[in-house]
């Protein structure tokens, strides 16, 4: 019987997918029933996925839309606790039974992993940003931009409730106080990078217009948001990054600039992928 579920919404990912589940599988068998959502797909996303873990239940659907994977996923398992796991995301079978390890005794309700973000083959610019992002408050202590999270069945249902959300992953750690959820530092996950800043600025492009979004609806929570202060909190309590900081502020000022279209519009589907990490 399995121990866990595991839904990975997936849309053109045939370049990671086949990698990650063979990942995920190893040292847990058939504990985790993994479901993988191909939504819109116009590669070979689902035969990829098959090859890879003939164990997994592979479901194809027509419309490229991850909050409908989401959801063609959760109904296709009734086993908890319930792994959220993007499919550009690494995490090995041994990190995935730590995080449902805290809930299975019922200590939190949501886990998410310690994130590895190799900066190998990343500009200066977008390694220089991700010093600064990973060292802020918020991003240490959340779940969200781990491409993870794990969710009891009561943790579940929080999270079902909520309105369709673009940054899901932030709805997901925002719906839970800092004593219901926990960052398991013995599980890791792989979260790669974008490798050039025209590919970071579309990722960051599309993370301003999602957490636009959970604001106006009342899910984001005061805390998850980067402020002037936080940023001259790092400049004075880790100096090593303050001639980074300019860059930082740089990418989220150009990511805001480039959301404006889509805020106005109300534009909370369109993807803004970039492709450099999936190289």
């Amino acid at each position: 019987m399995a121990v866990a579920s595991v839904v990975i919404p997936a849309h053109n990912e045939a370049a990671t997918i086949g990698r990650n589940l063979r990942a995920l599988r190893q040292g847990t068998g058939d504990d985790l029933d993994v479901v993988v959502v191909c939504n819109g797909c116009t590669d070979r996303t689902a035969d990829v996925a098959r090859a890879a873990d003939p164990g997994a239940r592979v479901i194809e659907i027509p419309q490229p839309s991850k909050v409908e994977a989401v959801r063609v996923g959760n109904a296709a398992t009734d086993v908890f606790p319930r792994i959220h796991l993007d499919a550009d995301i690494e995490l090995d079978g041994a990190a995935a039974l730590r995080l449902i390890e805290p809930i299975a005794r019922e200590e939190v309700l949501a886990t998410a992993p310690r994130r590895d973000v190799p900066r190998a083959g990343c500009s200066r610019w977008v390694r220089w940003y991700y010093d600064v992002w990973e060292a802020l408050p918020q991003v240490e202590a959340g779940l969200f931009g781990r491409g993870v999270v794990v969710l009891s069945e009561q943790g579940q249902a929080r999270v079902t409730a909520l309105p369709q959300l673009m940054s899901d992953d932030l709805g997901m750690s925002d719906s839970f106080s800092h004593d219901e959820r926990r960052v398991v530092p013995s599980a890791v996950a792989v979260v790669h990078p974008p490798r050039t800043v025209r590919d970071l600025v579309r990722r960051r492009i599309r993370i301003a217009t999602g957490n636009t979004q959970a604001a106006q609806l009342g899910v984001r929570r005061p805390a998850s948001r980067t402020g002037a202060r936080t940023l001259l909190g790092l400049a004075v309590t880790r100096p090593g990054l303050a001639l980074r900081l300019p860059v930082f502020v740089a990418v989220h000022v150009a990511a805001r600039l480039g959301a404006r279209k889509a805020l106005r519009s109300g534009d909370f589907t369109t993807w803004q992928r970039d492709e450099s990490s999936r190289t």
